[in-house]
Formats: C-alpha cells, sequence, structure tokens
C-alpha cells in the first residue's frame, strides 16, 4: 500500500495527469507510459522507491520496466474502489446509499453508466458507435471528455470572413461573441463548460428522434438505451451551463417523449419539470391509417431551480389564451353579439401568431420554389422561404424547426444579451432567430454539410467560427470512406507511424497475422482498424496544446489559450 501511495503522490506533481476533482488520469498515464515518455519516466526516477521497483540497472544504465509498471497501474484495486463501482454497476447504490434508503425512482438499463460518443462526419453515415464502460475504465472517460485544443478560428461580419484576432469579453470577463462550433456535441459541451457554466439563460435542443431514420439505426434489444445514453450524456453537462434561473427545452416526438420524461426527471429533477408544450403541425392524415393521426410534437420545459425561473409571459401570451374557449378559429367571426370582441382577434394559425394570409403566402412560396428544384439536392440548397419576425420579412430557410416557434420560446425564457445554447444545431434556426432578437448565441453541430448551409445562411450575422481539433477522429472517417482492402492497409500504415493506437495493441502481432486481417469482410476490416485506435486521442485535448506529437500550430495555441483565458 506504501507503494501505491507513493505513486499517486509523486504523479500529482505534474499537473496534466490530475483532473479537476484531483483525481490520477490513469489513462493518460498508462499512455505516457506506453510511449516512454521522458517526463514520466523523470518523475518515477526522482522517487528511490519507485526507482527500485520499476527500473533495472544495465551497465550504469536505468532502463524503464515498462510491461511491469502498466501491469501495477491496471491492478483493479489501484486508484480504483473496484466494490463500489460495482455495486453502482448492479445499481444497488446510488450516490453512495442503497435503494432501500431512498425514495425516488431508479433509472436502469443496459449501459446506463457508459459514454456513447455519437459521431458523424457525414449526415448519411450509420456508423456503429462507440461505448466506454465507465465502470471498468472510469479514468478513460476522464480523459476523453477533457477540454480539447481548437484550431480554423475565423470571424464573419457584414463583411465576410476575416483572421480570428480575439474573443470580446464583458466586465466579468465571459465572451460576449456568438460562437459557432463544428466537432462531437459532447465534447464540444464539456470544452464549453470551463468558459460557460453557469451562464448559459436558455438550451433549445432538438435531438435526433429515434425514429429509425436517423443515426440511431440499432438493433432492437438496445435501441432505447442507447438514445438515452446518448441523450443522459449530454443533458448531464448541459445542466452546469444554465445559469441558476436557466431553462431547457427539449423538442422530441411520440417515439421516445415518455422515456426521454423520466430521463430528465432524473437528471434535472422532477419537481423542476414546469410544462409539455405541444406543437401541433398541421396536414392531411392517410385514410388507410388505424390509428388516429400524429401531428405533433412535444416540447418538455425544465428549469434548473425549483423557485427562480424566467417567463416573459405577456411577451409571448397570443391573443386568444387570455379570453375564454381556448384558441381561435374562423368560427370566431360567427360568435353572438355578447363575445362581439372575442370575434375581432385575429387567428392564431399554424406556427403561433401566424394569420391565415400570412399561411397561404409562405406556403404558396414554398411550393413554387420546391416545383423549381424538386430534382435537386435541396437540403444543400436549403430552400429559400418568406419568413416574418417581429413583423418583419426575413429570408429565410425551409427547416422543421418553424422560426415563430423559436421566437417565442427565446422571448419567453430569456432577456437581451442573455445566452441561448443549441448543440443540436442543425441549419442554426436557434442562433439564426436568437440574433434577431439581440441575444449571444452557441451553436454547435458535427457534419459538414450543415456547416455549409449554415454559413451561407448567417451572412451580415457577427459570430466566431471554431473546430475542435482532429487527431485519432481523422484516421476513423478515413476508414470510413475507405473504397476497399487495398485502401485499408494503405490506412493501416499511416496509423503505424502518425495515429495513437490503444495502448495494449501488440503491432507485430498485428502484422503476423495481417492474412487473417485480408480475409474479413470490409466492413469488419473497417471495424477492427477503429478498435485499434486509442478514442482517448479522437481530438487533442487541452493538455496536449504543447505536445510536439500533436503538432498544435501557434495560431492554435493562440485560439485555444485565448478561449480557456490561459497565459502563453
Amino acid at each position: 500500500m506504501k507503494l501505491y501511495q507513493t505513486l499517486e503522490k509523486q504523479i500529482k506533481k505534474e499537473p496534466n495527469y490530475v483532473s479537476d476533482n484531483g483525481e490520477i488520469k490513469k489513462w493518460v498515464v498508462l499512455n505516457k507510459a506506453q510511449n516512454f515518455d521522458e517526463e514520466l519516466i523523470g518523475l518515477l526516477l526522482e522517487d528511490s522507491d519507485l526507482k527500485e521497483k520499476f527500473f533495472i540497472k544495465v551497465k550504469d544504465v536505468w532502463v524503464f520496466k515498462q510491461n511491469l509498471f502498466i501491469q501495477f497501474l491496471e491492478q483493479k484495486n489501484y486508484l480504483n474502489d473496484s466494490y463500489t463501482q460495482f455495486k453502482n454497476k448492479v445499481g444497488l447504490t446510488i450516490d453512495g446509499k442503497h435503494l432501500k434508503q431512498r425514495n425516488e425512482v431508479s433509472l436502469v438499463w443496459p449501459f446506463k453508466d457508459c459514454v456513447l460518443e455519437g459521431g458523424q462526419s457525414r449526415e448519411e453515415d450509420k456508423r456503429e458507435e462507440i461505448f466506454f464502460n465507465e465502470v471498468l475504465a472510469q479514468d478513460e472517460i476522464t480523459e476523453l471528455l477533457d477540454p480539447k485544443v481548437l484550431t480554423n478560428a475565423k470571424r464573419f461580419d457584414k463583411d465576410g470572413e476575416h483572421h480570428f484576432d480575439q474573443f470580446n469579453r464583458d466586465e466579468n470577463g465571459t465572451i460576449t461573441d456568438n460562437l459557432i462550433i463544428k466537432g462531437n456535441n459532447l465534447l464540444a459541451l464539456h470544452s464549453l463548460k470551463k468558459e460557460f457554466a453557469g451562464k448559459v439563460k436558455l438550451i433549445y435542443i432538438d435531438p435526433p428522434y429515434n425514429t429509425g431514420n436517423d443515426s440511431f439505426q440499432y438493433n432492437d434489444r438496445f435501441n432505447h438505451s442507447s438514445w438515452l445514453t446518448f441523450m443522459k450524456n449530454r443533458l448531464d453537462i448541459a445542466k452546469s451551463l444554465l445559469t441558476d434561473d436557466g431553462s431547457i427545452l427539449v423538442q422530441a416526438d411520440w417515439n421516445e417523449i415518455h422515456y426521454l420524461k423520466v430521463l430528465l426527471d432524473s437528471v434535472f429533477n422532477r419537481e423542476n419539470f414546469r410544462n409539455e408544450i405541444i406543437w401541433a403541425y398541421h396536414g392531411p392524415g392517410s385514410p388507410k391509417m388505424k390509428q388516429y393521426n400524429r401531428k405533433h410534437d412535444n416540447i418538455l420545459w425544465y428549469s434548473k431551480s425549483t423557485s427562480d425561473w424566467i417567463f416573459n409571459g405577456d411577451d409571448v401570451r397570443m391573443s386568444s389564451e387570455v379570453h375564454v374557449g381556448g384558441f381561435n378559429n374562423e368560427m370566431n367571426a360567427n360568435v353572438s353579439s355578447e363575445y362581439t370582441d372575442r370575434g375581432k382577434i385575429p387567428e392564431d394559425w399554424w406556427e403561433m401568431g401566424r394569420d391565415k394570409e400570412e399561411f397561404v403566402e409562405e406556403m404558396s412560396n414554398l411550393y413554387d420554389e420546391y416545383e423549381r428544384i424538386k430534382n435537386k439536392n435541396w437540403w444543400k440548397m436549403a430552400v429559400a422561404a418568406r419568413i416574418r419576425i417581429d413583423g418583419k420579412k426575413r429570408s429565410g430557410y425551409l427547416t422543421e424547426k418553424p422560426y415563430k416557434l423559436i421566437e417565442r420560446f427565446i422571448k419567453a425564457h430569456t432577456n437581451k444579451n442573455d445566452i441561448i445554447l443549441d448543440f443540436f444545431a442543425g441549419s442554426g434556426t436557434t442562433g439564426f432567430v436568437s440574433n434577431y432578437l439581440e441575444r449571444q448565441f452557441i451553436l454547435v453541430e458535427q457534419l459538414e454539410n450543415t456547416h455549409e448551409i449554415i454559413k451561407d445562411r448567417f451572412k451580415g450575422i457577427n459570430y466566431t467560427y471554431l473546430e475542435l481539433k482532429k487527431y485519432n477522429q481523422t484516421f476513423i472517417e478515413k476508414i470510413e470512406g475507405a473504397k476497399d482492402e487495398k485502401i485499408l492497409l494503405q490506412i493501416w500504415e499511416e496509423m503505424k507511424a502518425k495515429s495513437f493506437l490503444n495502448y495494449n495493441v501488440d503491432i507485430q502481432k498485428q502484422e503476423q497475422h495481417i492474412e487473417d486481417f485480408k480475409t474479413l469482410s470490409l466492413q469488419e476490416q473497417k471495424q477492427h482498424l477503429c478498435e485499434l485506435l486509442d478514442k482517448n486521442q479522437l481530438y487533442v485535448n487541452l493538455s496536449s496544446l504543447k505536445d510536439e506529437n500533436f503538432a498544435c500550430t501557434p495560431e492554435e495555441q493562440k485560439v485555444t489559450q485565448a478561449f480557456y483565458q490561459l497565459k502563453p
């Protein structure tokens, strides 16, 4: 036990080996040991007990016993309370208490204690997501979720694209720039935490609905579990970004809304559930349907606090909501004389607050535009529409998130200059409306084609564009795009030279069995090469900013240090 304590004390002398909560990042240390890192070896040699245990003297040269050191770190009782974690794994305790000591319901599903990386490089990709088991590899997940290095920074305004110079900050030191970030949204949220924890007033997200037409095409046994894990990972970190009087709105349809409600109760606490908002959209149902039409989405509203939240009711309440009888319709004009005033109220049509004439005009324009380009890729071209915001016509884009719906949410739950976050940004509607309403926005999106749409759509809007710096993610994208075995073998050669492989990969054995590799199907070959990569290094961690192995440019160091407020 003394040796354990000695090693832990010595390792903690290097800040890059220690997490924010003071625990050793065992995965970082293992990676350094695998690569015979001089800094780590120097730390070990400084202590006589560690020197004696993990080194052997050969002709006056101290040789590092790499395998022994790695085995020592991997012992299940070192830096890891395995029994407590096992109890958590099987659901016996929550927050250190046995279930019989608690009154609330515990959510239990396969992979609940895992992290679902859930990234995509192209919209049409249906990649198998990568799981990291929190119980078996707690330290690996800690490393995965470290803040990332930023790259390709650009500033945009009415005059177009400019070289990044600096971030604008308020008197409290908080960034006031609108931000658009490209990269995995889970890792981007963890990167935003240091700068924006407790500062975001409203989070609105419209995540994948798990309908079978999105990226969650799993085996039926794991479908709901995978989606819930994916959402839980992101909601946990999102909560920490909200102000004490902040709110989150999560949109979903009938496929997952009831599972999502229970999950949100768990993350944000059931007493912080404020309302379920129904967005009804119109359209004819099929005459062959054997059920009621599904013509609405659900938006769940949770506040962060039980007693304090923003709701600017007078700014967003529709005229029909202050009269007996609910929403108006065309029959209002024919009501009896005792309700004459009610009959004069404008109709609340379709997208909340839109009158019938506006609706008919917009649908006509959309139909004409669709007919014109129906044989082309409408998503990449982003169909132009006539949209009204605050009574003014704005050019916009066809989107499943109606402008008036988002406008109403933003007015209800924020005030001018408040920060609004959407980490499933899509074509950027949340940011677009936020800008017109004079709010600060942060958008996160990973898909390349949607960023092309956002860039075109946001012409004239001031914002700073950032990307998470890729490393092993680049190899994964190359593997996914490979058309044949020959290309995969070329990628493997590049991986051996430049990538970070999983620490337990034996390159010699891989080479010895290369003929067996060739007998696999193309999909199996891709899966195997992806499994060889160290998933902690998909993107470059902040702790590796000045590590020569990651070759961060002066520009990348400048924007990263500016964002995290680090000294050069």
